[in-house]
């Protein structure tokens, strides 16, 4: 995966998103205790609609890496999303789990980022992260993100960090 070669970020049908997650992810499921980002039979209505603007990533060869998502969509129940309309983007990221935690997540998260930013001409992104995942923290710490809110989010009281980044 090349972040300089955005062809590396496509789009692909809802179905043909759907069929690479669920079935050509092992389980579609992440160990504890990332079980909460794992795919359900009730998100794929979500990733279905053309409207929630779900992209596949994959890598040179085609190979799904994982997949992001923009606006709305990226946003957790429970948190904080005024201010930065129009300025901030929100992104959301989901990279394949047997992929996690293997020093990818640069490179992934540089890829959607400039994808992002040719897509929407935004001048910044905001990420909601749980607090929890000290990986996905760490790699957009390392990509110039700062800690703007944290919230806990009321249907299971996870803290959630929200960050920034202008361009």
């Amino acid at each position: 995966m090349d972040h300089d070669n955005v062809s590396s970020l496509q789009t692909s049908s809802a179905s043909k998103l759907i069929d690479q997650l669920i079935f050509r992810y092992p389980s579609g499921q992440y160990p504890p205790p990332y079980t909460i980002y794992s795919l359900t039979a009730d998100v794929i209505p979500t990733l279905l609609d053309p409207l929630n603007g779900y992209f596949s990533v994959k890598d040179e060869d085609d190979r799904l890496v994982g997949y992001c998502c923009f606006g709305q969509e990226a946003r957790v129940m429970g948190g904080e999303y005024e201010g930065g309309e129009g300025v901030l983007i929100d992104v959301g990221v989901g990279l394949r789990p047997e992929r996690v935690g293997q020093g990818e997540g640069r490179r992934f998260v540089g890829a959607i980022l400039l994808y992002g930013l040719q897509r929407y001409k935004t001048q910044g992104f905001r990420v909601t992260i749980a607090e929890f995942n000290k990986c996905s923290l760490k790699t957009f710490l390392s990509l110039g993100f700062e800690e703007t809110y944290r919230f806990k989010r009321p249907s299971d009281h996870l803290v959630f960090i929200q960050l920034e980044k202008m361009i």
